[in-house]
């Protein structure tokens, strides 16, 4: 596997999103997700994505557990931003507020450097900006931990270009995480840009536009009934119909570059800039050996192109109201 480098990080070219090994995407099998952390090294996929609310709690002590013996092998990314001082492993209703304060950076570190059993995180995350906290302050705390080594480098997850100029001017931001993929791309007109003026890397998250896009449903009905994908607002009614057309073009143009569909679009993410990381999240081997492929597909200009040409913007918010009132803008 070939790597690239986020600011002065160097990570594997593809890397691995944890998060549906313990929340929002259905039914979990804690040891087939250990299985394929595992597996990713053998890979090279080295670079892992989880985050304090995913489980809550729990996806960060499953990576834990699957880094255990092998921890400076991988680069392990995490966020923190709700409060976790009531959570219950896995009870997603037990999370508290946003809490972008000095205070809550300093205690959050601590949690996940314990369920993750290591001393230090490579890349730390705010997993979104608090609007009630200047983003001086959360950043200043963030620093503060490079400096105590507790964390390698800091980064930002869906946050503005504005927000984003602010967070650098008080410490070096080393990656930006936020959504983009072939139907995902409002990042192109400023939040991109932004981060290659100041040098930041950009790790796109649903590169597989959460799995459509790839193909591995149709209908929010084959899916079980507690994964939240059956309520986002881009597989519902005639949102559902528009985007049906638009993966069977992925599904087309894939077809005749002898790859699968979550093939290309991870190819089409790569193709976008040296400075991109897509970490497409799976929780089976299988998937994640079928994405670890896409590195040797290479697209033309003239494929890239009709991509442009050929695939319609997607219909629908990528998130309902609560979740896109999340997002800085």
């Amino acid at each position: 596997m070939r790597e690239r480098s986020l600011r002065d990080l160097q990570v594997s070219a593809i890397g691995l999103g944890c998060m549906g090994m313990s929340a929002f995407y259905g039914t979990t099998d804690q040891d087939e997700g250990i299985a394929t952390i595992r597996r990713a090294l053998d890979l090279g996929i080295t670079f892992l994505d989880t985050a304090q609310m995913y489980g809550p709690l729990t996806n960060e002590s499953l990576v834990g557990e699957a880094i255990r013996g092998h921890r400076d092998e991988y680069v392990i990314a995490t966020k923190f931003n709700y409060r976790m001082d009531d959570a219950v492993p896995g009870d997603m209703s037990s999370i508290g507020r946003q809490d972008g304060s000095a205070e809550h950076v300093r205690s959050s570190v601590h949690g996940s450097l314990e369920r993750l059993g290591t001393d230090h995180i490579d890349l730390y995350y705010q997993h979104r900006v608090d609007p009630n906290v200047p983003i001086e302050e959360t950043v200043g705390a963030l620093g503060e931990l490079v400096a105590e080594g507790k964390v390698g480098h800091i980064g930002l997850s869906e946050a503005s270009a504005a927000t984003i100029r602010r967070a650098h001017a008080v410490h070096p931001v080393t990656a930006v995480q936020s959504e983009y993929s072939l139907w995902t791309r409002d990042v192109e007109a400023e939040v991109l840009p932004a981060c290659r003026e100041l040098g930041i890397g950009f790790v796109p998250y649903s590169p597989l536009g959460r799995g459509f896009l790839a193909g591995r449903f149709s209908s929010p009905d084959e899916l079980d009934e507690n994964d939240f994908r059956r309520h986002n607002p881009r597989f519902t009614d005639t949102n559902l119909e528009a985007n049906l057309r638009l993966a069977a073009k992925v599904k087309e143009i894939a077809a005749e570059k002898d790859a699968t569909p979550a093939q290309l679009a991870i190819a089409w993410v790569l193709a976008r800039g040296e400075d991109l990381v897509p970490i497409p999240g799976t929780k089976r081997r299988s998937y994640l050996e079928q994405n670890a492929a896409a590195v040797g597909i290479e697209l033309t200009e003239e494929d890239m192109r009709r991509i442009d040409a050929e695939l319609p913007k997607a219909a629908g918010e990528r998130y309902d109201e609560a979740g896109m009132r999340s997002v800085n803008r």
